[in-house]
């Protein structure tokens, strides 16, 4: 695809082409790579989309609000934004990485658009940013149901399983990676009675959990699917 190409979808023309090029570089490639630019987007992110939310609903409590921004920044929903603007072929990897297909995992895939919307915030200032964000997301926040009841995926798994008289799934951390102030959590979700079991990757341990419930209660509804269908 390109560079070129990539400026593009989103928007946004770096005058620093080396801003654009690191938000893009994994750390299995080398330095400077893309985790302090990711940690730039990310607050960048979540403060564009709850100014925006604000705006939209004003008559929304806090709990509200948080609960709607928790449905739209996600690593589901990062994925599928990365997705659409091709960022897998983009971001450059280690060689291990690129024979594991790192460019497919959610969590590059997710990191990598934090980190190009902190790229874009450091090259345009936070006008910029803003407005690459509220493109990006425009399909998302135009399609907001605020009326929709807001469930974390561990609410909603655990939920559908005791809808199924089932046990609760067991979560365990398997893996800890990165120094104390940048952590990277690696947590299974097991729900043996269905035989899943699942990962997810986050900055905490509640956010590998979220992931990997989400994961966990894909596949039970689909078990669960195709069992009624039987």
């Amino acid at each position: 695809m390109g560079l070129e190409a990539l400026s593009r979808k989103i928007g946004y023309s770096f005058q620093q082409s080396n801003l654009f090029r690191q938000a893009l570089v994994h750390r299995s490639y080398g330095r400077p790579h893309n985790e302090r630019l990711e940690f730039l987007g990310d607050s960048v992110l979540n403060c564009v989309i709850a100014a925006e939310l604000y705006r939209l609903f004003p008559k929304l409590s806090e709990g509200e609000l948080s609960r709607l921004r928790a449905n739209l920044v996600n690593q589901a929903s990062l994925v599928e934004v990365a997705q659409s603007l091709d960022l897998g072929l983009e971001v450059m990897l280690g060689e291990g990485e690129q024979k594991s297909g790192g460019h497919r995992r959610a969590s590059i895939l997710a990191d990598a658009l934090e980190a190009l919307i902190g790229a874009v915030m450091l090259d345009g200032g936070f006008d910029e940013a803003q407005r690459v964000v509220l493109h990006l997301f425009s399909s998302d926040l135009e399609n907001i149901d605020p009326e929709a009841p807001a469930k974390d995926a561990k609410t909603q798994l655990q939920e559908y399983l005791q809808s199924l008289k089932l046990d609760l799934p067991k979560y365990q951390v398997i893996e800890t990676r990165g120094a104390a102030h940048e952590q990277q959590f690696e947590v299974e979700c097991a729900i043996p009675q269905l035989g899943i079991r699942t990962l997810g990757h986050g900055r905490s341990r509640r956010a590998a959990e979220q992931g990997a419930a989400d994961e966990a209660y894909r596949q039970a509804c689909s078990i669960g699917m195709k069992e009624a269908g039987t």
